[in-house]
């Protein structure tokens, strides 16, 4: 469980309120920004522990204002891949220590914020197309694993998703049926790891009003604040947060 002071109090609810924002407001994409923002306080496992559970209050809250207008095949085709992809990422996670964690998770915010500002291959990517279901199973598996090991789901996910001609409101939509399912999936292994405790239980009890919060503002700005503004930000703290984890995590 993470040592409560006031600097990791002060931290969690800043990264808490943000998870809620991005999975309830802005299709999951920016969610684990909050995890590495933790990393760089506690130790990574910690900090991954301790968000799933918010994450999970997130996804419940999420469902009802989103609830049946998701791209349901699309949906179905992640989750199928990401189920495994998440028994991959446990048993990665246990063959690693806590700075290859440190790297690893730094190394996908700062790849997930070089592939979005790669406007020449983002088009190549995301052009509307017809996809095989095996892109989406792939995409799933990937979404998994990344999922697991640092609540990063949303890009690869995001990949696949955004290839499928989806208004903004059925992407996030999709975004929410997914990772609700998956993010439940990632308890049980988190647990039998020893990451989930009832200690780092009770903290998340303590912390939950600041999760709701954050999807309540995500919900209301889903039609109102631009995603260039909010992503902006999200680049520069991913890529502030991600530098450190891999410096930490090399040095």
């Amino acid at each position: 469980m993470p040592e409560i002071t006031v600097m990791f109090f002060l931290v969690a609810v800043l990264a808490i309120i943000f998870a809620g924002v991005s999975k309830a407001g802005f299709g999951s994409g920016a969610a684990f920004a909050s995890s590495s923002i933790l990393a760089l306080i506690v130790e990574p496992g910690a900090a991954l522990a301790f968000m799933l559970p918010l994450l999970m209050l997130i996804d419940a809250v999420s469902l009802r204002p989103y609830w049946g207008r998701w791209r349901l095949r699309e949906s179905l085709l992640l989750i199928l891949g990401g189920l495994p992809g998440v028994a991959l990422g446990a048993a990665f996670y246990k063959s690693v220590d806590a700075d290859a964690m440190r790297v690893l998770i730094g190394a996908i915010s700062v790849a997930f914020v070089a592939w979005q500002l790669s406007g020449r291959l983002r088009v190549r990517l995301v052009k509307p197309r017809e996809k095989a279901d095996v892109t989406g199973v792939v995409a799933g598996v990937v979404a998994g694993f990344t999922s697991f090991v640092s609540h990063a789901g949303g890009p690869p996910a995001a990949v696949y998703l955004l290839g499928r001609s989806m208004s903004k409101t059925e992407y996030q939509a999709s975004t929410v049926l997914v990772f609700g399912i998956l993010n439940a999936a990632k308890f049980v292994p988190y647990a039998m790891l020893g990451m989930v405790t009832p200690a780092s239980l009770t903290l998340d009890l303590m912390l939950a009003p600041f999760a709701l919060l954050g999807a309540w503002i995500g919900v209301r700005l889903h039609h109102r604040v631009s995603e260039p503004v909010f992503f902006g930000l999200t680049y520069v703290l991913l890529v502030t947060t991600g530098t450190k984890l891999i410096w930490d995590g090399l040095t």
